[in-house]
């Protein structure tokens, strides 16, 4: 067999992770199945045309790569012995704790060998459901390089599991015999804050689910930084860290999520290790909602992007907790996600509805006083999902005992929806801004309390790039090959202009409280609500997906994205709904900021006629949104 370095080739020519230009060098040399010469020839005319858009530089780097990869390829001769080698199971994947699921099904069908299994490995399973948390079993170990933590240079912000796109780094809280039975060798620092006192503190990386993205470490806020990336072979054992810190020490409910950026990563991710791109933008977004309201989610999610890295099969990284709880997910066509969930929050209203009559008739009649009393409870709680969490605990031993009666026969068979669900719908700027807005438009008019995450890529990234409606002025794509010559359509505008629906519009990476308010007040208000996040994606053509959440930032402070959050409840109180949460922009950073991203700049190389038009528009296009936002907000609620 032969082999490549093709890792090495990437990162010396200038490609980054980039290898595949290398291995296909590397295989046609090997494989004979055209003259080696001539294969060569034309990958570098292929190379020329795919990457023209993307500067002389990468074309240069790839041809390189061809060269290289061609070149130092290594043939290793298979010894005699090999043929008796006794094949052991990857000791990461917790081999003998498998879940039925994982070890029976999912396993199989990552053989590629699901056409063997029998109709019989799916008893239980008819309806099409499966497990939740199975990514957790895959340890895929597909990272390079890995984030080693600097325990002397941290300040416990936890800003870095706050940005991780896959949930792989996260914050620990031991007590003092946690600490002395964790496995040798492992450093933690005494714990800052009034809620941990007395607890030890560890950030720890389960490294075999790493992506090696380097997110963490660039968004790191000290000066000497807290993580540095080491090769994945150096950090092998930081996975025995992270299987006794996970399963043995857990997530301890010592601080109020809800309280602070720095207490919500305390909490257990239900959303980890995904399969989307290293440096997803998208995904961090879904993971600090589900460590909010993950227990008691539903989400409708839209075909696209968010689709395909929550539920590629046979495994989905939405997880539960300690309690089996976790978000219950289901993905619906790409034209009506919005009516999928619309679907799910009626359903959820009207079975409430029906148990608040169910339960009124407990009150009134002849029943135990404990069971009336807990009743009523529910009756004036609700809508409080902690209160009639503690209901549900109280009453279901109760109802146990009287299942004779019909009335209460019917209650334990509804037990399910006693507590509050918290509904989201969630989507690419695809689905709606573009396919299904049509949709979208008619449940926020609804004024039913239901959640809208938009993660907003300004383009149809998971079928290939092509223009949407969220895509901005100059932007090149497929169909918008000369620059998109219209500005981008603004969906909060238009959510808005109904006046009862709650509409923010975030950027994670330019300010993370200001994400972690929006979805606080969004879930909290008892109608329709909208996000639109702003997210980072290898489309964008950015230097590294390792820079993407500072590349949020860069874009509203340049003013092509604007932070802000229009709120009604604040109208009723005489204050102006909308809120704008970005500073003044400095619109002389706004051409910079295009050109760091090849979406922009392949306008020059290719269409350098009409580039400096097109960029003079979209600057002036950000200019007139900022202003017209700006009058908005100024205006005079108090009368």
């Amino acid at each position: 067999f032969y082999i490549v370095n093709a890792t090495k080739i990437a990162k010396e020519v200038g490609l980054g992770n980039r290898t595949s230009t290398a291995l296909q060098s590397a295989f046609f040399k090997v494989s004979n199945v055209i003259p080696y010469e001539l294969a060569l020839e034309k990958m570098i005319e292929a190379v020329k045309k795919t990457f023209a858009k993307k500067g002389e530089r990468i074309v240069n780097a790839n041809i390189e790569a061809i060269k290289r990869g061609g070149e130092e390829v290594i043939k290793v001769e298979v010894p005699e012995e090999w043929k008796d080698i006794e094949v052991e199971e990857n000791p990461f994947e917790g081999i003998g704790s498998l879940p039925d699921f994982v070890r029976n099904v999912a396993k199989v069908m990552n053989r590629l060998e699901g056409d063997s299994l029998p109709v019989s490995a799916f008893i239980g399973r008819e309806d099409g459901t499966f497990p939740n948390g199975t990514t957790q079993y895959e340890k895929r170990g597909v990272a390079v390089d890995v984030p080693e933590w600097i325990p002397e240079n941290c300040i416990q912000c936890n800003l870095c599991a706050y940005h991780c796109p896959h949930a792989v780094i996260r914050p620990f809280l031991m007590t003092e015999k946690e600490y002395k039975e964790a496995p040798e060798g492992t450093v933690a620092l005494k714990a800052v804050g009034k809620d941990v006192k007395g607890l030890y503190y560890r950030i720890q990386v389960s490294v075999m689910d790493c992506t090696g993205c380097g997110v963490c470490v660039d968004v790191c806020p000290t000066k000497e930084k807290s993580l540095v990336m080491k090769p994945l072979q150096t950090q092998l054992e930081e996975q025995k860290r992270w299987d006794y810190l996970h399963n043995k020490v857990g997530y301890k409910k010592v601080t109020d999520p809800f309280k602070s950026l720095k207490n919500s990563q305390f909490a257990q991710p239900l959303f980890e290790f995904s399969g989307a791109c290293a440096g997803c933008g998208e995904t961090p977004y879904i993971k600090l909602v589900t460590q909010l309201y993950g227990e008691r989610m539903i989400i409708a999610n839209a075909t696209g992007c968010s689709s395909i890295y929550g539920a590629s099969a046979p495994a989905t990284p939405y997880s539960y907790n300690e309690e089996g709880k976790g978000p219950a997910w289901a993905n619906s066509l790409f034209e009506d996600n919005a009516e999928y969930g619309f679907g799910m929050a009626v359903a959820q209203r009207k079975i409430r509805t029906k148990l608040e009559r169910l339960f009124r008739h407990v009150v009134e009649n002849d029943y135990p006083d404990r069971l009336q009393a807990t009743a009523q409870e529910w009756l004036e709680n609700k809508d409080d999902y902690e209160k009639t969490k503690e209901i549900l605990t109280k009453i279901v031993p109760m109802l146990e005992k009287s299942l004779d009666d019909p009335t209460i026969k019917e209650i334990y068979e509804l037990k399910d929806f006693i507590t509050k669900k918290s509904i989201w719908i969630i989507g690419g700027d695809g689905w709606a801004y573009d396919i299904g807005y049509g949709g979208l438009d008619h449940v926020i008019a609804s004024g039913e309390n239901v959640n809208l995450l938009v993660l907003d890529t300004e383009v149809y990234s998971n079928t290939g790039g092509q223009t949407s409606k969220a895509s901005p002025t100059a932007a090149v794509a497929k169909f918008s090959a000369a620059g998109k010559r219209i500005r981008k359509k603004d969906l909060g505008l238009l959510a808005m202009s109904y006046g009862y629906v709650y509409v923010a519009q975030v950027a994670m990476g330019a300010n993370p409280a200001q994400y972690f308010k929006a979805i606080k007040e969004a879930e909290s208000y008892p109608g329709p609500s909208l996000i639109i996040a702003y997210s980072t994606c290898i489309a964008h053509g950015i230097k590294d997906m390792m820079f993407a959440q500072r590349h949020m930032k860069e874009a509203v402070e340049a003013g092509f994205w604007i932070l802000y959050r229009y709120d009604p409840r604040r109208e009723e109180k005489g204050k102006n709904p909308l809120q704008i949460d970005s500073k003044e922009p400095d619109f002389s950073k706004f051409r910079d900021f295009l050109l760091s991203q090849v979406r922009f700049s392949a306008l020059q190389r290719t269409f350098p006629d009409i580039a400096e038009e097109l960029y003079k528009k979209a600057e002036e296009d950000a200019k007139w949104r900022y202003n017209h936002y700006k009058r908005l907000a100024s205006m005079d609620y108090s009368k």
